[in-house]
């Protein structure tokens, strides 16, 4: 199985794209790093890495994910950009019409990430009000009437959620193929949703992996579908374990102040739970195996994080993702 890496990209911190500069440093540079130029930057970096993808993450503070993806589109050539965004964001013919459009301009090379599952009070701050399994069953209906009026002239669809009478994508918009759907969770609902809709179901390290991964393939089956599994993936690699360990020790004390309580990477799994969740550290060797165990447990895309974002990214670029093409390589 051949992999696939996508970076995720950061989200606003609030502060700005860049530092504020002390008074007495004089930048000759007015109006050359503009909001979007450090997720730019990275977006260059990924694609020079030889990444597969970029996912620019649903931010409700921060920049439009779909309009950050046709930015990111328009500045490459290779690599695949997923938006992440939810349904209330708009309604499903309007979503489909804006993203054939970015379709067409960039060569089809857009992904959508459907976040459905959203903690209430950031639901609500986004003028949605459904909660539970309600989200479930719009997403339902979102993707239907999206696909619908994607692929079908005259469409037509009366749901709980949505209504369409007519509707459907014409030239210049039609033909081109519907975005790759990501989708996430691990609940009932989530599981059922993906089997009937998601491309790629993407899992947290903290998953029951291998169990959810047999019950979803078993609803897909079912639905006579086939799907692929997806990774989020905290990373910090380095050229051995030990200076792993260290710089994994620095942005612990950086974080939280608290040395003591710095958890230790496995020695075994090279899992460490000090991104906030479980993510990997440890040499670029002994990431490379605990991916190449993922690959075998049947996921095949890696949305990997790290921070910070460009220098990380040019590493990974530079040292693991040729050590984990080698390999896979060798082995097929």
């Amino acid at each position: 199985m051949r992999p696939e890496f996508h970076l995720t990209l950061p989200a606003e911190d609030g502060t700005g794209a860049f530092p504020v500069l002390p008074g007495f440093v004089t930048d000759v540079r007015p109006g050359t790093a503009g909001p979007y130029e450090r997720l730019a930057r990275v977006g260059r970096a990924a694609e020079l890495a030889g990444m597969g993808g970029v996912l620019a993450p649903f931010d409700p503070a921060g920049q439009d994910s779909l309009i950050v993806a046709g930015a990111l589109l328009r500045d490459s050539r290779h690599i695949r950009v997923a938006a992440e965004f939810h349904a209330g964001i708009a309604t499903p013919v309007y979503a489909a019409k804006l993203s054939a459009s970015l379709q067409r301009f960039s060569g089809d090379r857009l992904d959508w990430r459907l976040a459905v599952d959203l903690d209430p009070r950031v639901a609500r701050s986004q003028g949605d009000f459904l909660e539970g399994a309600e989200r479930y069953s719009r997403a339902e209906e979102f993707l239907t009437v999206a696909k619908g009026v994607w692929h079908e002239e005259d469409y037509g669809f009366a749901g709980r959620f949505y209504e369409v009478l007519g509707g459907g994508l014409l030239f210049p918009l039609s033909g081109r193929p519907f975005p790759r759907v990501q989708l996430s969770g691990t609940s009932t609902e989530a599981l059922a949703l993906s089997a009937r809709h998601a491309d790629l179901h993407v899992f947290d390290l903290a998953d029951n992996l291998d169990a959810v991964i047999g019950e979803l393939r078993a609803l897909a089956g079912q639905a006579g579908r086939d799907l692929e599994y997806g990774l989020r993936l905290p990373v910090l690699a380095r050229e051995d374990d030990g200076e792993a360990r260290r710089d994994a020790l620095r942005s612990w004390t950086l974080r939280s102040g608290a040395p003591e309580t710095f958890p230790e990477p496995d020695p075994r799994t090279r899992l460490w739970h000090g991104f906030g969740g479980p993510g990997l550290v440890g040499s670029y060797e002994s990431v490379a195996a605990a991916i190449r165990g993922y690959l075998d447990r049947g996921v095949s895309a890696f949305f990997l994080e790290v921070e910070p974002h460009l220098e990380e990214t040019y590493r990974l670029g530079e040292h693991l993702l040729p050590l984990l093409a080698k390999e896979i390589h060798n082995a097929g």
